[in-house]
């Protein structure tokens, strides 16, 4: 079965050194009331230091994507190759050395801290494990200065802090071995908008500082404005467009993408003018057992036509670097002019 990512692994390693590929990467999940197709043939590269964008909403695959990387799950089918080691048949025998170099950040840290352990605790459980021969107690103090909290949080409790802070823990934690390559699935989402903004500058501070890449999964694509290198829509398991950030919000090309960022709300004249064309959806997002043939926003699309209905299009790459998946782009008639306008 061809890739949907239409560049081949050679081509991508000639343009540059990725430090992952995700390559077709499929996967179901076998329910009593059918097959869930949560990731159906996704692929794409993240480049050493950069920080990959995946958007979409609920629903869309973006976290079980993110989970596979991690390992917490394993793919269906395809290839996940991280510093040139095909790791997705390896999700719970992952060595050592993977399990330290990749590391998560989830969307709520409330549930995600352990609340009986202190913070002291919750930070040299890593520390045990990977870096045992380290000062532990000077690393952990290390931590919480590399991500802006006093050393007296390490004898508190996770309720007895902050949202803010509790994800401000959560990162500090993913930090503590040392990795290279961080999944960060929602990291703000789930806090107050006052404390959004300082998570995201020191989390854009610390991949600076260390060297890191990011894999930034969100539903917000203002946020993704502001600190993607590039970014990736994803639509009921499929990556339905994907391109260099700048490129992405001022040519997007999808049907989909143009959706989303003609409803993003602005305050200024100025920023009104700068979004696409409102496109109006048709209906609500399908349910994961009841994806729709051909192309899965056709349902949706105001500029559907008969081929949606039953040939999913491939991602092809339409423009230098921005990849998209729509037949409007392909199909000999008129309804590609009538989108544009």
């Amino acid at each position: 079965m061809p890739l949907v990512f239409s560049m081949t692994t050679e081509k991508m390693e000639r343009m540059s050194e990725p430090i992952l590929i995700v390559e077709n990467v499929k996967k179901y999940f076998n329910t009593a009331r059918g097959i869930i197709k949560a990731v159906d043939g996704v692929s794409f590269f993240v480049n050493q230091g950069e920080v990959f964008g995946v958007v979409g909403e609920s629903g869309s695959g973006k976290t079980t994507l993110g989970n596979m990387v991690v390992g917490i799950y394993t793919p269906t089918s395809g290839k996940i190759i991280y510093k040139g080691q095909d790791i997705a048949k390896h999700a719970k025998e992952r060595p050592k050395w993977l399990k330290k170099d990749i590391q998560i950040v989830f969307q709520n840290p409330a549930s995600s801290l352990n609340p009986r352990r202190t913070i002291r605790q919750t930070l040299e459980v890593p520390l045990k494990v990977h870096m045992p021969s380290s000062n532990i107690a000077e690393r952990v103090d290390k931590l919480l200065e590399m991500v802006d909290l006093p050393p007296e949080f390490a004898e508190r409790y996770p309720d007895e802090l902050g949202g803010g802070e509790k994800q401000l823990v959560a990162i500090a934690r993913a930090l503590a071995t040392e990795p290279s390559f961080v999944v960060l699935d929602e990291p703000t989402s789930a806090l107050d908008v006052s404390v959004q903004g300082k998570i995201i500058k020191i989390l854009m501070n610390l991949k600076k500082r260390l060297n890191l890449s990011y894999m930034f999964i969100t539903h917000n694509l203002s946020l993704m404005s502001n600190v993607a290198d590039r970014v990736a829509i994803m639509y009921l398991g499929k990556v339905r467009e994907l391109a260099e950030t700048r490129d992405f919000f001022l040519n997007p090309m999808h049907p989909y993408t143009r959706m989303l960022l003609s409803s993003i709300p602005v305050i200024t004249d100025e920023e009104e003018k700068l979004k696409p064309k409102r496109i109006e959806s048709m209906g609500e997002i399908a349910g994961a057992l009841n994806i729709p043939p051909g192309c899965s926003f056709h349902p949706r699309c105001p500029f559907v036509m008969d081929v949606c209905r039953s040939v999913d299009p491939p991602l092809n790459e339409l423009a230098p670097a921005h990849f998209c998946s729509c037949h409007l782009y392909t199909t000999s008639n008129n309804a590609y002019d009538k989108y544009k306008k």
